[in-house]
């Protein structure tokens, strides 16, 4: 046999074996994803066809697999399978949202799931962002490589960076918030992105972006029974779309990855179990304890501990809360800051005992949702082992709420206990507040003197003025911002307790954020109290305390008379 039928033959083999390996290629990535018992290697579907074609859209960057990116194109598929309509995905930069979400799966779905009819509009804070992925996956459409394994059923029709479209109707359309490609719809809505990390804080651009969400591209599906809506975005805000959703519970299944572990945010206080997600995924990192998994990293293939220290450095702990540990906060130090609260040991279920007890309330009774609700605080004095004295937060509830509920009628022989539980679902702003006040047996009501709690004063003094408890309408003299300020020495010096309670967190994470978090009326119920406290002497610190109690104790100086013969006090 000669030299060149040998190349020949050579040349056909390796052919056949091409021919065969790409046959293989195509069964695995037509079908879906799952893990391999044996190898445990992810094996098939979405990350399959990445894998195979990551080299004609990143020829210089080496291909890293990891759970995190399985994990993404698991709940995508579930799209494609109808298993997810609206889903919500929060990862940090660099895990690849936008490649694999608005370039690889659309391009799976046309291609290995046969599905080239399907319609996408993809949006983000910038019509750049889509228009530089819809030319990635332009690229990648027509490429070589997937015209031979798919072009029998996508076949393009038009490619630019607005558009993309195929011969079967199919198309991809690119946009921004508030662009052109607001009147359009699709069978998929892709919103990379909603929020530009440089207005992140902005008063104007945010709730704008929100709002924009809601109203206008929550219906650019062509059908709202089989659309499917995929938001995928870092978290820049507690506000932010990804808040709303959160925040209202709108039924998005959400997919929350941190880049480093954090226990206790996906375990079950009364159980010690993991929490799923509306897919019944759970974060692999999870383990029944909590020293065995905190703080692991969610990409080490990709994002070992050296890099991950270095980024934390380089953005910032406001970045790094936010767009790497889906744990938005304002920019820079609280002003009252978790830090500074301390735990209250309560494991016997019992409190200290109080010399005064004081409760706060920042009204604004009504049921409207797009209202601010009413907050309410109550706190107690005691003294430590040190005779030192100290405050506790012993209570605390955010409603929206009427002035007052329809009334509830007690039955004869009914039980208190039995005629409250039956009572309370009834009751309006004036009655929850009278409860909490009796409850707590408060020495003092506290209610900022606004239109709605003048109003709601004068009903507690009205229907309760025998029960024991002061009202006092407290004037408004400074901004939210400074009276946070003005209280924050008590905060800072360890003078405040919490126990560990889901009401007390409610409290601590809202002033964690102040004054850029969704609400503040907690906090303004908190910031009056502990100023009331500091103006009666209730507040004072270990040296103020000290300086006082020396001063008590010297001995006064004689007084000699003015004139003579008057004798000296």
């Amino acid at each position: 046999m000669n030299q060149q039928n040998t190349r020949a033959m050579q040349e056909r083999f390796a052919q056949a074996v091409a021919e065969r390996e790409r046959r293989q290629a195509k069964k695995l990535m037509a079908q879906r994803g799952y893990r391999d018992e044996e190898t445990g290697e992810w094996v098939g579907g979405l990350l399959a066809f990445i894998r195979y074609y990551w080299h004609i859209l990143e020829p210089g960057t080496v291909f890293r697999d990891g759970w995190a990116l399985e994990a993404i194109c698991e709940h995508l598929e579930a799209v494609t399978f109808g298993e997810i309509d609206r889903l919500l995905v929060n990862v940090p930069p660099g895990f690849m949202k936008s490649l694999v979400t608005d370039v690889f799966w659309p391009a799976w779905e046309w291609g290995p799931m046969d599905l080239a009819h399907l319609r996408y509009v993809a949006f983000s804070y910038s019509a750049s962002i889509t228009e530089r992925d819809n030319d990635k996956f332009g690229v990648l459409i027509g490429s070589p490589e997937y015209q031979r394994m798919w072009g029998d059923r996508v076949k393009l029709r038009k490619r630019g960076q607005g558009e993309v479209s195929n011969s079967k109707h199919g198309r991809k359309f690119a946009s921004s918030v508030g662009g052109v490609g607001t009147g359009e719809r699709g069978d998929r809505v892709i919103f990379d992105d909603p929020h530009n990390v440089k207005d992140s804080e902005s008063l104007t651009v945010l709730p704008e972006t929100v709002r924009w969400f809601r109203e206008a591209m929550s219906n650019r599906l062509n059908d709202m029974k089989t659309g499917a809506i995929v938001i995928i975005m870092q978290r820049v805000h507690e506000a932010d779309v990804s808040g709303t959703i959160i925040e209202e519970g709108m039924d998005y299944t959400h997919l929350m990855i941190p880049m480093e572990f954090d226990w206790d945010r996906v375990t079950d206080p009364d159980t010690g179990e993991a929490i799923p997600n509306g897919f019944g995924w759970v974060d692999p990192r999870w383990q029944p304890e909590r020293d065995d998994c905190d703080g692991e990293l969610a990409w080490p293939e990709r994002f070992d501990e050296k890099e991950v220290a270095r980024l934390k450095k380089d953005v910032g702990p406001h970045a790094w809360a936010g767009q790497y540990q889906q744990t938005p906060k304002s920019r820079g130090t609280s002003i009252i800051s978790r830090e500074y609260w301390q735990l209250w040991d309560d494991s016997d279920g019992k409190f200290p005992p109080f010399e005064y007890i004081v409760a706060s309330l920042d009204s604004a009774y009504t049921k409207d949702k797009q209202n601010d609700p009413s907050g309410f605080t109550m706190w107690g004095v005691f003294r430590n082992e040190r005779g030192h004295r100290r405050i506790m937060l012993i209570h605390a509830w955010r409603k929206r709420l009427i002035l007052h509920g329809p009334k509830v009628v007690k039955k004869p022989n009914e039980h208190v206990s039995m005629y409250r539980r039956r009572a309370m679902p009834h009751w309006g702003l004036v009655e929850w507040a009278a409860d909490s006040c009796s409850r707590f047996q408060a020495d003092k009501l506290l209610i900022e003197a606004k239109a709605s709690g003048i109003d709601v004063a004068n009903e507690m003094r009205r229907l309760h003025a025998r029960e024991g408890w002061d009202i006092e309408l407290v004037p408004v003299s400074q901004d939210k911002v400074s009276r946070a300020v003005a209280v924050q020495p008590t905060f800072s010096q360890g003078m405040v307790y919490a126990p560990d309670r889901q009401w007390a967190q409610d409290v601590i994470d809202e002033m964690d954020v102040f004054p850029k978090g969704r609400w503040d009326d907690l906090t303004d119920s908190a910031t009056q109290a502990i100023k009331h406290l500091r103006a009666i002497g209730m507040a004072s610190s270990d040296e103020e305390a000290i300086a006082e109690e020396r001063e008590n104790v010297k001995p006064k100086k004689k007084m000699k008379p003015l004139y003579p013969g008057m004798r000296a006090t």
